[in-house]
């Protein structure tokens, strides 16, 4: 097996941050998780890039847009036909506020 990086005392500090209680045997499966990501870092750091230009964003640029065009506009009948209780073309709700 590989050299360990990850010390259980930063799998505790990042558990802690993260508000998680684990258990010893979750603690030592999490640092040998965290030690396989931290080799696979150090495998994709040996990839040449010196002719690779920075790129700030991988996908899409922009988020697609559509109209924003009503479909089915609310008929107050049709909504309030399956309602328990209602009172005009309103819901009724028990009162919860004093």
């Amino acid at each position: 097996m590989a050299e360990t990086r990850i010390t259980l005392e930063q799998v505790r500090h990042v558990a802690r941050l993260a508000r998680l209680q684990l258990s010893s045997s979750e603690e030592e499966s999490l640092r040998g998780d965290m030690d396989e990501m931290l080799a696979y870092v150090d495998k994709l750091n040996e990839l040449d890039t010196t002719d690779v230009p920075p790129t700030a964003q991988v996908g899409e640029a922009g988020t697609p847009m559509r109209e924003d065009d009503v479909t089915n506009a609310p008929v107050a009948e049709e909504m309030l036909a399956n309602a328990p209780s209602r009172e005009r073309n309103y819901f009724k709700v028990p009162k919860i506020i004093e």
